[in-house]
């Protein structure tokens, strides 16, 4: 549990970190911040006293308390220290993030570069944590994958602070569209048109899609799978669009195929387009328990080409992700970004263009045309 003392502190300090607090503004009085925590006065002090010591804040004899200029000992640190990057991933050892952290990690490494690795389970505190974290400490740049990326994010500030400290960063996997940064992306809309018509053309119409909204890459998916529909003439069926978050991706999905599969009419889908493989193989155990076959009785459509399209006894047709490759891309670029802050210190950086990987359909044995 925190200390009042810690509470105090962190709180100033994450106003420096989100740019609350500017350099050389001055920051709440002792009364106020007594009264915005129901704190002592000698834990206010203590906490500003900190802070003082630690250079992130700087007092004047009557004038009160303001935010230190630290952009001068960061450069005098940075040129002292030994060249680093943060990636920051909403996983790191689960499903594809390993092959992409490696691609990043070994351009980096063969470019003299060290890496720091960061998780945020995809949750937006985790999130602010870790890019504290960044701005307290001294990296030439930043790869970021966006924590739900669909959803209103109340971090903007921290990217914008990064901006301001000529930190450069990009992101992967998807963006956030407010800041229009550089990106590395796959083309996710086109992933999910492939997916569905693939099993359209084997004659399926009852399809089943499950889409995982509170990231853009489930949103989009969810717009290829609606638009092959509509190009092909096929009727959508609205109670086959099955969207989860983050939260509901272990249980809800789960239950929904349940009942889907469950229904009295015996009306069931023939084909599945599923998020990722991760959950293509969830929902083969429970069509293997319901005494179903795949591709038989029912055709299902991974995404990613993970290492899981090929562990099951059925080798998932799947949707290709460049996963290494986005990585080295990703690393090649934060270079390329650093490398002109570098040559231009006093010039704003030129935006790099961003990379939209084509997706590519890979057939395996889980889909057959529908007899």
């Amino acid at each position: 549990m925190k200390t009042k003392y810690s509470i105090v502190k962190d709180s100033i300090k994450s106003k420096i970190l989100d740019g609350t607090y500017q350099p050389n503004q001055k920051i709440s009085s002792e009364s106020e911040l007594m009264k915005e925590f129901g704190v002592s006065r000698h834990t206010v002090r203590l906490a500003i006293g900190d802070l003082v010591t630690k250079g992130w804040l700087y007092s004047k004899q009557g004038s009160g308390t303001f935010c230190a200029d630290r952009t001068e000992s960061e450069i005098q640190m940075n040129a002292n220290q030994s060249k680093n990057i943060a990636i920051v991933t909403t996983y790191i050892s689960d499903y594809i993030f390993p092959s992409i952290i490696r691609g990043a990690e070994k351009y980096l490494s063969e470019n003299g570069y060290n890496v720091s690795l960061f998780s945020t389970n995809n949750n937006h505190e985790t999130e602010k944590n870790v890019l504290e974290t960044i701005l307290s400490q001294n990296f030439d740049g930043v790869i970021v994958e966006p924590t739900k990326s669909a959803i209103s994010n109340p971090n903007i500030n921290y990217y914008l602070n990064l901006e301001s400290k000529k930190i450069p960063y990009i992101m992967i996997n998807s963006y956030y569209d407010e800041l229009e940064p550089t990106s590395i992306v796959l083309d996710d809309e086109k992933g999910g048109y492939l997916q569905t018509e693939h099993l359209i053309k084997l004659g399926h119409e009852n399809i089943v899609g499950f889409f995982k909204t509170d990231d853009h890459q489930g949103a989009k998916r969810m717009k290829g799978y609606l638009k092959a529909h509509r190009d092909h003439q096929t009727t959508i069926i609205p109670n086959n669009i099955i969207t989860y978050t983050t939260s509901e991706k272990n249980n809800k999905t789960l239950t929904d195929f349940e009942k889907i599969l469950s229904s009295s009419n015996g009306d069931w889908p023939t084909g599945v387009i599923c998020y990722n493989d991760e959950l293509a193989v969830k929902l083969l155990d429970i069509i293997r328990n319901r005494k179903l076959r795949v591709p038989e009785d029912i055709s299902i459509v991974g995404f990613d080409d993970s290492f899981l399209a090929n562990v099951s006894e059925v080798k998932l047709t799947t949707v290709e992700h460049p996963q290494s490759k986005l990585g080295e891309m990703a690393a090649k670029l934060i270079l390329d970004l650093i490398k002109q802050n570098k040559n231009a210190p006093n010039k704003e950086s030129e935006k790099l263009d961003s990379v939209v990987y084509e997706p590519k359909l890979i057939v395996r044995n889980s889909t057959a045309k529908l007899s």
